[in-house]
């Protein structure tokens, strides 16, 4: 299968010390498990609440419930959205999507997500929408211009029907500009405690064997706003490192990892290489030496192994002369 949801999830990444709102509307044909369309709501790209044209509606966390319950008609709102207009709107975008590249059949799927940031420090709003067709970068929206840019070419008949709608452009961005920056406002005043909140990870250093990248490895940290990175002598390298992505974990915390390779770092100069965590808008980082006393493994030495399969054969010894000495009891029992 293609590679169908969250493809813009995290194309908008949130750079430091910013806060985000975004609306990822996923519209299906072929898929007979699935709603026709499924809409997320990301608030500092951790989902706050979900909705589809199936009337399926679920809000994330008691802050968000909260806010529901604080503005009664927001429900309201939200289901005739998911359920009537937005199924309508979307659909008739796919089936003309389908149609311009002769696709009768076949399972299909269109994605956009809209949204804005706020950046903490200058109090700018920054507005973004972008669209995406079967897995793929499609189509992205330049708010000043009010024109439709394609990210292929293939996209050019599209482009050339969504902007024949003059009118339909204007007041699509109206809407952005007015409400994406309330709605956002309105996050963070109801949720700024738990928005704001930080949790700090647990940083280990991992290796699968010895001649292995050494990974340094940080979970159950929020936000995603942090940075992590290997140091020489307090110079962060950017050689023979590999960077791994920000992660979610089931608790709705994040996981992260830059790999180190040691294949040409003497033993006596591991001392002198560091990893770093960094927080944003958080003054202290968190340092892990490269020291082999701290590095966790999965493999086994030598005398571990011995000790293991000697504990294991007198264990079998034991268990076989138990075995012999029960099999002779019991003949002797018969016998008698």
């Amino acid at each position: 299968m293609k590679s169908l949801f969250l493809l813009l999830l995290f194309c908008h990444v949130s750079s430091p010390v910013k806060h985000s709102l975004k609306t990822l509307y996923t519209v299906t044909s072929g898929f007979p498990n699935l709603p026709e369309l499924m809409i997320s709501v990301l608030v500092d790209n951790v989902q706050a609440g979900y909705c589809d044209s199936n009337k399926t509606i679920s809000v994330n966390h008691d802050v968000w419930k909260k806010l529901f319950k604080d503005n009664p008609g927001l429900l309201d709102l939200c289901t005739e959205q998911c359920v009537e207009i937005q199924p309508k709107r979307f659909k008739s975008r796919l089936d003309r999507i389908m149609q311009h590249f002769n696709q009768t059949e076949g399972v299909h799927i269109l994605q956009f997500i809209e949204g804005v940031q706020l950046d903490e420090q200058s109090r700018e709003h920054t507005l973004f929408v972008q669209c995406g067709y079967d897995g793929e970068g499609f189509m992205s929206l330049d708010l000043t211009m009010q024109t439709w840019i394609s990210v292929k070419p293939e996209a050019d008949a599209i482009k050339q029907d969504w902007e024949a709608d003059k009118a339909g452009i204007g007041t699509y961005i109206h809407f952005l500009t007015q409400t994406y920056p309330a709605w956002l406002g309105m996050c963070l005043y109801h949720g700024g405690s738990f928005l704001l909140k930080t949790d700090l990870p647990s940083v280990s250093l991992l290796q699968k064997s010895p001649s292995s990248p050494v990974s340094c490895h940080a979970t159950g940290f929020y936000p995603d706003r942090a940075t992590m990175f290997w140091r020489k002598d307090g110079q962060e390298l950017h050689e023979d490192v590999d960077h791994g992505e920000i992660l979610p974990n089931p608790d709705r915390t994040f996981q992260m990892r830059v790999d180190l390779n040691i294949s040409s770092i003497k033993p006596e100069d591991w001392r002198r290489y560091d990893c770093v965590f960094q927080f944003s808008g958080v003054k202290k980082n968190i340092t892990t030496k490269l020291d082999k006393a701290v590095i966790r493994t999965n493999c086994v030495s030598p005398v571990g192994a011995i000790v293991g399969v000697v504990a294991g054969l007198m264990l079998l010894s034991v268990c076989i002369t138990a075995l012999v000495i029960w099999s002779k009891k019991k003949k002797n029992i018969g016998s008698q």
